[in-house]
């Protein structure tokens, strides 16, 4: 028995409690992972020891390995809290260096990109000026607060039901007579400006299967007819549209302002009248007034106008062998060449875990466990301090032979 078994013993005992009191002090940090030191025996060598007749000289730590083990998910208030659920790390940007995350406690700074507490940027996916997703260039994610640019309507539909029963009308159009037309409707438009305009349809029975359709603009009739709608016996839509709707307009806005009006879905029933849709593809601007994060990852902007439009994705990188890469602090890992290059992908896509929207990753620490290991590290660590008290009298006793 030798002072160094006992004295390794004692350096492997002391570094288990620093890991276990590093993981005890990170219980309650979101997105930890726990660590677990691994322990090797040690062997002399030498060229004339014959096999198994040689004592060990003690232990050595071979590594300290992270558990990537799934913590908690708890939600939170915060829109832009985001957690993982599955494989994956958050990739963050700062200052040009690159490092890699499972702490989603994300929030905008003063130029709309999303960061997390010590100010590095949350990388992604952005946008062009359509919205469109630009998957092959990540970087940093910007929320843009601008306003949406109003986008005037270019096609418009009406869906209704005509009622078969309505009689034949012989009076010209007026659109100040009630009594020249059967029934009506409205639909809502945007100019180029984004100002919005009542379309008013007026529809007249001519014959049996037959209706004229009539416009007016904000109240100011549209020149002669629209256009002629026409059934078959079945009361299915035979003909008609799509008509071109023209209106000059005094605003300031493009004019004249023009737009296709679609009835393919009109019917006529021996029914009530009834609108069932209205739809159009323009809108007024809009401001910025909320957002969301979808489980794959995509922020959708909600604005005032009641419009949304897709603000960017959030990507995700993942590791050959996660167990290799550096801990850096500030719950970040950088790339090693153990851990291999980070595979970038989306949340749910492949081998990726999807995200949580307002939730954040809790560490995955086991207080009950470490503190169990805790007291065996302890008793460990006085056991190899005996083994150093026992030699020491065997040396003692040594000296003191006469």
């Amino acid at each position: 028995m030798g002072f160094q078994q006992g004295l390794s013993g004692l350096n492997a005992a002391a570094r288990a409690l620093d890991v276990i009191g590093n993981n005890v002090a990170n219980a309650n940090t979101v997105g930890f992972k726990g660590s677990e030191a691994l322990f090797a025996d040690v062997y002399a060598n030498s060229l004339a020891a014959a096999g198994g007749t040689g004592a060990g000289i003690g232990v050595s730590v071979a590594s300290i390995q992270p558990d990537f083990v799934q913590g908690n998910i708890r939600t939170t208030s915060n829109p832009l809290d985001l957690a993982i659920n599955g494989n994956g790390f958050f990739r963050i940007e700062q200052n040009g260096a690159v490092s890699f995350s499972r702490n989603g406690q994300f929030h905008l700074d003063k130029d709309g990109y999303i960061v997390n507490a010590a100010g590095a940027r949350l990388s992604g996916y952005g946008v062009d000026a359509n919205g469109t997703l630009l998957v092959a260039n990540p970087g940093p994610l910007q929320v843009s607060a601008a306003q949406l640019q109003a986008t005037p309507t270019t096609e418009a539909s009406i869906g209704l039901n005509l009622d078969a029963g309505d009689p034949i009308i012989a009076l010209p159009f007026d659109i100040d007579d009630p009594a020249t037309y059967n029934r009506a409707t409205a639909i809502t438009v945007y100019d180029s400006l984004g100002n919005a305009h009542a379309l008013s349809t007026y529809y007249v029975k001519t014959a049996a299967n037959t209706w004229s359709v009539y416009g007016a603009m904000d109240g100011t009739a549209l020149a002669g007819s629209l256009g002629t709608l026409t059934f078959n016996p079945d009361g299915t839509y035979a003909s008609g549209g799509p008509f071109n709707i023209s209106a000059a307009l005094t605003n300031g806005a493009v004019t004249p302002f023009a737009f296709t009006l679609e009835m393919g879905d009109a019917t006529q029933y021996g029914s009530p009248f009834s609108v069932d849709a209205l739809q159009q593809d323009g809108y007024a601007a809009g401001q910025l007034s909320g957002y969301a994060v979808s489980s794959d990852g995509t922020i959708l902007g909600r604005y005032s106008n009641g419009e949304s439009r897709t603000l960017g994705q959030v990507m995700l990188a993942s590791f050959a062998n996660p167990q290799g890469l550096q801990p850096l602090g500030g719950n970040a890992w950088g790339e090693t060449a153990a851990s291999g290059q980070p595979l970038p992908g989306v949340p749910g896509a492949s081998h990726f875990g999807v995200l949580q929207s307002g939730a954040v990753e809790d560490s995955n620490v086991d207080l009950t466990q470490e503190l169990v290991d805790m007291i065996t590290a302890q008793r460990t660590y006085q056991a190899n301090a005996q083994t150093i008290k026992t030699q020491d009298q065997v040396l003692n006793t040594l000296v003191n032979l006469r």
